[in-house]
């Protein structure tokens, strides 16, 4: 089983601000711009910037890149978290899901 942190994503009103401002912070570089969702690389770590116009409650979330999204999201399921939604974007899907606590993460195939 192949699981691990594929992005730190931030959710924000405008994606391509915030991540030409950590780009420039940390050293790194933008690796793909669709509009609404921009990714980033520094420093090793994949960052995410996703257009979100809701700023109360959770800004930052993890993207989990997994060899077999189904088989991870059940296993983290009957571990206690919870499904939130599926999504999909661009013929990228990913599922969305709470920890124990109540916050937010992604599970979805590596790319």
């Amino acid at each position: 089983m192949a699981i691990q942190v594929g992005n730190i994503t931030f959710n924000t009103p405008d994606p391509k601000r915030l991540a030409d401002w950590w780009v420039s912070a940390l050293g790194g570089k933008v690796t793909g711009d669709y509009g609404d969702y921009i990714f980033a690389e520094a420093g090793g770590v994949g960052l995410g910037f996703q257009r979100s116009d809701e700023q109360s409650g959770q800004r930052l979330h993890l993207d989990l890149a997994v060899d077999d999204a189904a088989v991870e999201v059940a296993r983290l399921l009957e571990l206690g978290a919870t499904h939130v939604a599926d999504r999909e974007f661009s013929g990228a899907k990913w599922a969305v899901l709470k920890d124990i606590d109540g916050n937010e993460f992604c599970v979805s195939d590596s790319h």
